[in-house]
């Protein structure tokens, strides 16, 4: 689990404060320790303040499914026997030009297809840290507190990755158990060590975001407080959902651009018309 430090700094997607480094070396760095130091400070005081005051929820919803692949997408079955389905995951392939050897890659390549005879599995996810944040926004926004505002969505969302992160190792080790030997070290783990993945839609394995509406139906988001909005953002803000993929060879990879012929195959695999489609894949065409 990345430290906060981190997560709040370079590290953070939302490039909150312009401090790019390494925790704890920044800490310590000539040009921007002290501001690094004074902003740790800030974050593990509100931290302490989120706990004692019960500031945020967290919750998460987690099913582990019988699975076969067929070519690009995963079938997900209600039943062991995967007689009956349940939902279908159409994932995109890369499509790259690539050293002889080396194969371009798709999500369903880490899933056994039924003509293997392999009875395989995947896992799906949703988490969120999120749940209670508005009222105390709220405050922060009539005191025009905009700082605290910004640093509490921030370490929410480090909370919620924290939170996916915890829950992923549970699944190895506990849930599917298919690691269930694992023992890592902190560093270890944060160093993706461990057996299998946990890709999330809209990052470069799947970046296609309309595979959630099928997630969120498939694991009751809603009975735990999470939800999508029309654009397929997740909320509360602070939330991770994803995948759980156990092949042993299972690696996060970028889609990158995909030709025409593909966006066509998924809009046809989604039965949805092209205008839809093209607008969904545009980053990646």
């Amino acid at each position: 689990m990345s430290p906060v430090i981190t997560a709040i700094t370079g590290a953070s997607p939302i490039q909150t404060w312009e401090l790019q480094g390494r925790y704890p070396e920044i800490l310590a760095d000539q040009d921007r320790g002290e501001a690094a130091r004074n902003l740790f400070a800030d974050a593990q005081n509100m931290l302490q303040q989120i706990v004692a005051g019960r500031w945020l929820q967290a919750r998460a919803t987690v099913g582990i499914f019988p699975a076969a692949a067929e070519v690009d997408d995963v079938v997900i079955y209600t039943d062991a026997d995967r007689h009956t389905e349940l939902c279908r995951l159409n994932f995109l392939r890369q499509q790259k030009p690539k050293a002889q050897g080396r194969h371009n890659r798709c999500l369903a390549d880490y899933i056994a297809p039924a003509t293997t005879g392999l009875r395989d599995h995947i896992g799906l996810f949703a988490v969120t840290a999120g749940l209670g944040i508005e009222t105390k926004l709220a405050e922060y926004e009539k005191a025009h507190d905009d700082y605290a505002a910004i640093m509490l969505k921030a370490l929410a969302d480090r909370l919620a990755e924290a939170f996916a992160e915890r829950l992923h190792q549970r699944v190895r080790t506990e849930l599917w158990a298919y690691a269930a030997d694992e023992q890592l070290s902190n560093e270890e783990l944060i160093a993706e060590k461990y057996r299998g993945i946990r890709p999330a839609p809209g990052y470069p394995a799947c970046p296609d975001h309309s595979v959630k509406r099928d997630m969120f139906r498939v694991l009751q988001a809603s009975a735990i407080g999470m939800g999508l909005t029309e654009s397929l953002a997740m909320t509360p803000a602070a939330s991770v959902s994803g995948f759980y993929l156990a092949h042993p060879d299972a690696a996060y990879f970028n889609v990158g651009r995909i030709g025409q012929d593909q966006a066509d195959d998924w809009a046809a695999r989604q039965a949805m018309d092209a205008a839809t489609a093209q607008r969904h894949l545009a980053p990646t065409l």
